[in-house]
């Protein structure tokens, strides 16, 4: 299957003749590859009447209330106190990494205690996430990836049998871990 990069895309819209666009990306956040996406599309506004986009998943205060309600609804263990949920997010070395933690704060405010959120390529890193597990000290630790598709990182990073992926690092601390398989 061919997928189109976005000046493949954009010139195919203008090929075609759309004169109006609505570009809506699958990220999660306002960050590096949201930035490239905007600069690749920015020179071909002039061939469409209007182009108009739409945001990440975590753009507004409002959208993190959003998720954690949705989240919460599919996944029950979320409420489960002896159960620790970790998410794991991509992470990035652009400034908008605080996404993780300000999702993490979060979900503490809505009173989700037993959740945490970390990152593969960022911070928060699974060395805090230990220590708050540390803390915690729950009986089961549930992986999860925060991220739209449940690609490489989840089934390798968090969930693969190698000695640095997260599944294994939390069985080595001495946790029950269950791994969800599934994205946003």
């Amino acid at each position: 299957e061919k997928i189109d990069n976005v000046k493949e895309a954009m010139e195919k819209f203008i090929d075609e003749g759309y004169g109006s666009l609505i570009i809506q990306p699958t990220h999660v956040m306002n960050g590096e590859e949201y930035d490239e996406m905007r600069e690749l599309t920015k020179p071909f506004e002039k061939n469409f009447v209007s182009v108009k986009y739409g945001k990440p998943l975590l753009t507004s205060s409002e959208d993190y209330k959003d998720v954690i309600d949705a989240v919460a609804k599919d996944i029950p263990r979320l409420s489960d106190k002896t159960c620790a949920v970790v998410f794991m997010g991509h992470g990035t070395n652009h400034f908008a990494n605080a996404t993780y933690s300000a999702l993490d704060y979060r979900f503490k405010a809505e009173g989700y205690e037993n959740v945490f959120v970390g990152t593969v390529e960022g911070y928060p890193h699974l060395d805090k996430i230990k220590k708050d597990l540390e803390k915690f000290k729950p009986k089961k630790v549930t992986l999860i990836p925060f991220m739209i598709v449940a690609g490489d990182h989840a089934n390798n990073d968090m969930a693969g049998d190698e000695e640095d992926s997260w599944k294994t690092q939390l069985k080595k601390e001495g946790y029950e871990v269950e791994c969800v398989l599934k994205g946003l």
